[in-house]
């Protein structure tokens, strides 16, 4: 029977059984924890490292505003300080998130990493308060400026050491999947433009412009904010559990793939932490025992944790195609949930093939 119908997705089938028999993987429970643990401790030192570099970078940087009273440098020196401490909260969030799930918290603790977000945030919106505070005081009450040539050394630091950061950061955040340590990485590459933007202040100054610096100073507070609407939006995709519909996309391409499943029903997917989680549902024959469904739902796994990167486990329910003893199997949950079917029954195909073909 099975010879008499081309399967639609058998390429699909054989292109994942390459792939698996020439990735090495694993997909016992402490592999995956070990997995997770090695992204933290990945993470970890990217934070600590960029901690040191944006230290040793405001420390300069501060030691230069003193001496030469630039409000725009003065700025600079207050964000990437505050920079370098938004290491903590993340720091903390990822040794968190290293502690297993418990009976209260059953996903365990990787949601941290959200909440540090948010405390990055309110470091970057206080950051660009304090600038913007200053540089209209200085426009109000002008002052000489200092030792030009140390402010603008001090500026092409601040614009290294944060380009270097921030490479370091997008870089080991998309790697590991952390929204928040690539929102952070992003807000240092704007602080190392901003710290360019100083040198405009000092040139101006230079040439008898005094209202060049603190004009300086407000573009790199209208700097910050940009980069605090960026990075507000990458936490709040995160919280509400957003993520790119290309991985929807690719989880359901795995599913049909998958001998004997007919269709698929919902894919859903969210962060927690670093690490993804799915739920879907998969058409399965109705004739099929409990043994050989449960064996489809683990087969389904399976694929979907080659096909989505990051992603750690899934639950996999199965439906069956309407038979005349069940035409709807869900039929018990409608008045529960009228407008959110927890397991829509999709549509079948109109040509279904059986099981195995």
């Amino acid at each position: 029977m099975a010879g008499n119908h081309s399967h639609p997705h058998g390429r699909a089938r054989t292109r994942h059984r390459i792939a698996h028999l020439l990735t090495p993987h694993s997909h016992d429970t402490r592999d995956r924890v070990d997995a997770g643990m090695e992204a933290s401790r990945e993470g970890m030192r990217t934070l600590w490292l960029s901690l040191a570099v944006l230290g040793a970078t405001a420390l300069v940087q501060a030691a230069v505003v003193t001496l030469s009273g630039s409000v725009a440098l003065l700025g600079d020196t207050v964000h990437n300080a505050a920079d370098a401490l938004t290491a903590v909260p993340l720091g903390i969030a990822f040794v968190l998130g290293r502690r297993a799930a418990d009976r209260r918290y059953t996903y365990g603790y990787g949601r941290a990493e959200d909440l540090a977000g948010i405390a990055v945030l309110t470091t970057i919106a206080a950051s660009a308060a304090f600038a913007g505070y200053e540089a209209v005081d200085r426009l109000l009450h002008p002052r000489e400026i200092t030792h030009l040539w140390a402010v603008a050394a001090a500026a092409l630091a601040g614009f290294l050491g944060n380009e270097w950061v921030a490479r370091y950061r997008i870089r080991t955040g998309r790697r590991i999947g952390s929204a928040a340590l690539v929102a952070d990485g992003l807000h240092a590459r704007t602080d190392g433009f901003t710290s360019l933007a100083v040198l405009l202040g000092a040139g101006g100054a230079a040439v008898g412009l005094p209202h060049a610096d603190p004009v300086v100073g407000l573009l790199i507070t209208a700097a910050i904010l940009l980069v605090l609407r960026d990075a507000a939006r990458e936490v709040f995709r995160r919280l509400m559990d957003a993520v790119d519909p290309r991985l929807v996309e690719a989880a359901e391409a795995a599913l049909r793939g998958v001998d004997g499943v007919r269709d698929t029903g919902p894919v859903r997917m969210r962060w927690i932490g670093h690490a993804l989680r799915a739920e879907a549902a998969i058409v399965v024959d109705p004739h099929l025992t409990v043994v050989e469904a449960h064996r489809l739902s683990v087969a389904a796994e399976h694929a979907l944790i080659h096909a989505v990167p990051r992603l750690t486990a899934a639950t996999v329910h199965t439906d069956h195609l309407p038979t005349a003893a069940a035409p709807d199997p869900h039929a018990a949950l409608a008045h529960h949930l009228p407008h959110s079917h927890p397991h829509p029954h999709p549509h079948p195909h109109p040509h279904p093939h059986p099981a195995g073909g």
